[in-house]
């Protein structure tokens, strides 16, 4: 069982930066694919940016490239997303989940759907202003 809780979010004017975390419980964390996913009012629940169990891969949305960058630590049990150049369109819940490892399951297909994730958190709230 793991348990996630997203801080980080909040206000930002367009063009500026915020730092979200997710902390985990348990003693397993870095046995665990780790994705953020975001919601915005009246859509669907997408995939932002997912990192492998070591960190050595990441993987992210067309429409975040180059703007946002995902991260963990496996010693403080957390997982990272840098998001830099915001733009009003930003605006959602951000979720952090977490998958189990399963071996046949390898790349970007992974990570991008919700369905593969076993747990999530509570989220928080991102806007950004024009």
């Amino acid at each position: 069982q793991v348990q996630l809780v997203e801080s980080g979010g909040g206000l930002v004017q367009a063009g500026g930066s915020l730092r979200l975390s997710c902390a985990a419980s348990g003693r397993t964390f870095s046995s665990y694919r780790m994705g953020w996913f975001r919601q915005a009012p009246g859509k669907e629940r997408e995939f932002v940016a997912g990192i492998s169990r070591s960190g050595g891969r990441t993987y992210y949305a067309d429409s975040v490239k180059g703007r946002f960058t995902i991260s963990r630590d496996n010693v403080k049990n957390t997982v990272y997303l840098q998001m830099n150049s915001l733009k009003p369109e930003d605006t959602a819940v951000y979720y952090c989940a977490a998958q189990m490892f399963r071996p046949n399951c390898s790349g970007y297909g992974c990570y991008d759907r919700n369905t593969r994730y076993d747990y999530w958190g509570q989220g928080t709230q991102v806007t950004v202003s024009s």
